[in-house]
């Protein structure tokens, strides 16, 4: 099938690779412009235009589908191509309706959650953090609503106690690139369904910088899940001593706590009380300095028992 393939970060890659690896012609990428990273600020690809031009496919950049030239543009450049589908992961634009409408079979998107259930932008971090047990991937016909548009397949996939939204991440990139090769089959044999979206939904909103201050007034069982949920990135963290403190894992601890929330109950288990119960910080990384285990920062420098956090 002649393909426009639309995406951006690192969990569109699999769908792009497996896209390729299936013998589909991909006639064309667009993905974000480039920006500057790090301290550096040195300009730096996007993960799915790197993998693009390691293909040979022709790559496009435009700042907006939606107005101006650069919109103009890209929709000659799509008339042109004449795609019988356009896929689209995490491609972070809004298509406009002359887009959605232009292919043979539509636009495509690959979605990291069980829709109807947490549309939006950040479905893998939202899910663990709500304390989600099962997650997945969606394929969908897109609409002009926020991943509105009719379902065509799912595959589901059980989120353990422990599993990061990194590692969950990693595992929903590979099942999209299984699910959108099995999609597009099912759409080029003419038995793909088309399943409306209903029940109930929620929203997964994009994360802000200042939400990932720990709050420590929540329940232990919601702060651990909110670490998990951040780690590796974009990394929860609190304060102590006037420094940032990334934390990338906790567990809940035993016992029963009367200090503060915030406040370290147990400097050599680096114990935290929250609202309810309390958090054993297991992984951090002080301010300037790596990412390590909890017992070796404590063998390094112990905080004070009483010590409150943020």
């Amino acid at each position: 099938m002649k393909i426009v393939f639309m995406g951006t970060p690192v969990f569109s890659l699999s769908c792009l690779e497996a896209l390729i690896a299936a013998g589909h012609e991909v006639a064309a990428v667009f993905t974000q412009p480039d920006k500057p990273k790090n301290r550096g600020k040195q300009i730096q690809m996007t993960p799915v235009k790197e993998c693009a031009l390691k293909h040979d496919i022709p790559v496009y950049q435009p700042l907006s589908l939606r107005k101006g030239e650069d919109a103009e543009q890209s929709m000659a450049v799509l008339r042109d191509i004449s795609p019988e589908c356009i896929v689209v992961v995490a491609y972070g634009q809004l298509l406009p309706k002359e887009v959605l409408e232009l292919p043979k079979y539509g636009c495509v998107n690959v979605h990291a959650s069980l829709l109807p259930m947490y549309r939006g932008a950040a479905p893998i971090q939202r899910c663990i953090q709500f304390g989600e047990k099962k997650t997945g991937v969606t394929t969908m016909y897109m609409a002009e609503g926020l991943d509105t548009g009719d379902m065509i397949l799912k595959d589901e996939l059980d989120i353990p106690e422990d599993m990061t939204g990194s590692e969950l991440h990693d595992k929903l990139a590979e099942m999209g690139g299984r699910l959108i090769v099995r999609t597009l089959d099912e759409i080029a044999a003419g038995t793909a369904p088309r399943i409306p979206q209903q029940g109930d939904t929620c929203y997964a909103a994009r994360i802000m910088k200042e939400e990932l201050l720990l709050d420590f007034t929540k329940p232990a069982v919601q702060v651990r899940d909110f670490i998990r949920a951040m780690s590796a990135s974009p990394c929860a963290y609190t304060m102590l001593d006037g420094k940032r403190l990334k934390v990338y894992g906790a567990r809940l601890a035993e016992g029963s706590f009367t200090e503060q929330p915030g406040e370290i109950a147990d400097p050599d288990s680096f114990t935290v009380v929250c609202g309810e119960g309390a958090v054993s910080f297991t992984e951090i990384q002080p301010e300037g300095g790596k990412r390590m285990d909890v017992q070796a920062y404590l063998r390094g420098k112990k905080p004070a028992k009483g010590t409150v956090l943020g």
